[in-house]
């Protein structure tokens, strides 16, 4: 007889084996349910996670989905490590590609080097100010930070359709709900000629070796570590709940409105109302998949992002619905959590003839 008994500590090595288990157990499970709509198997699971990585316009493609992913998540961990549950990055990603967008969209005949910094900075400032509602309820009126980033969500991207479809919409798109292309400097510099991928990859890079140099060298590291692991003694010890709220959802903000200005200036090159396609939802699994750790997550969320241009080509090879990838996403996020357990618990055998005689 099987039973689960708790660890004296929780085991490091766990830790770190249940994103990989879970990874594999994804692939099992996809593998089982290819077979049971009809499929080959051993194929559709090439197509979705091996053709990704087969050729240079697909590797950089990976890149491009990418670094959304990164650097909403890294921004994520911070606040999660805290207690601080900011579920709204999608809503930051919007306002942040709607203020940078804007401002290329004002000098939209006056190019120069100094454009896509200003942007940049307008996209981060965005996403921070979004981020503040639920930072200032959460501090001043003990608001859950859960339901108002959430619902902030929703209105940030019935704010980007309206936006685009009055006030923002091209004058020249023959009535179409997207705003003007951005010209050249108002475009993120193309890394690899021929290809989509661009700059935005190397700065979510740079973004999560900051990161984690912060969390694992610098004192606001350390106060949101402790902050999350034991709120008690971080009281005891002088620190403000209120500080570190703040500093978490504006780092979580900032960074995911920077995602999304580098999605709207990269790949994209406009505004339009499909802007947010999830990747704030989706950073939330790569940042557990990464365990919380700034190099983790740039493992995970290239993984994640392998789901992403799996989905595509299995759309287009097999004929799968567009639904595939999110229901790998999810039995990925469900086989993590399922497996976390045996971080903090080990599975023990019981003898039959002992569970008789105790009861």
């Amino acid at each position: 007889m099987l039973r689960l008994e708790l660890r004296k500590e929780p085991s490091r090595a766990m830790r770190y084996a249940t994103p990989v288990l879970a990874v594999l157990l994804t692939i099992l499970a996809g593998g089982i349910m290819f077979a049971l709509m009809g499929k080959d198997p051993v194929e559709a699971l090439h197509v979705f996670f091996i053709s990704p990585l087969s050729d240079l316009f697909s590797i950089t493609e990976l890149m491009v989905k990418a670094s959304p992913l990164i650097l909403i998540a890294v921004g994520l961990s911070f606040g999660f490590r805290a207690g601080v549950w900011n579920i709204g990055a999608e809503g930051q990603f919007t306002v942040g590609a709607l203020t940078g967008g804007v401002v290329a969209l004002i000098f939209y005949n006056v190019p120069g080097i100094w454009l896509l910094p200003m942007m940049t900075i307008a996209g981060v400032l965005g996403g921070m100010a979004w981020a503040a509602i639920p930072a200032f309820l959460r501090t001043r009126y003990n608001a859950n930070e859960i339901l108002v980033s959430l619902m902030l969500t929703y209105v940030a991207i019935l704010l980007l359709s309206v936006l685009v479809h009055g006030p923002l919409r091209d004058p020249e798109g023959l009535n179409f709900p997207e705003s003007r292309m951005f010209h050249d400097s108002a475009t993120l510099p193309i890394l690899i000629a021929g290809t989509r991928a661009n700059i935005g990859f190397v700065v979510a890079i740079l973004v999560a070796i900051t990161a984690w140099i912060v969390m694992a060298r610098h004192v606001i590291g350390f106060q949101v570590r402790v902050m999350g692991e034991a709120p008690l003694a971080a009281r005891f010890s002088g620190f403000l709940e209120s500080r570190i709220v703040w500093l978490c959802l504006m780092i979580s903000g900032g960074l995911a409105g920077m995602a999304g200005l580098f999605e709207a200036a990269g790949s994209v090159g406009q505004l339009v109302p499909m802007l947010p396609v999830g990747y704030g939802f989706t950073a939330i699994i790569v940042a557990f998949l990464g365990r919380l750790n700034p190099i983790g997550i740039v493992a995970a969320g290239l993984v994640m992002a392998v789901t992403y241009i799996g989905g595509e080509a299995a759309q287009i090879e097999l004929g799968l619905p567009s639904a595939v990838t999110g229901v790998f996403q999810g039995m990925l996020l469900f086989f993590l959590l399922g497996i976390d357990v045996l971080v903090h618990y080990q599975i023990k055998s019981r003898r039959p003839s002992a569970v008789a005689a105790k009861s």
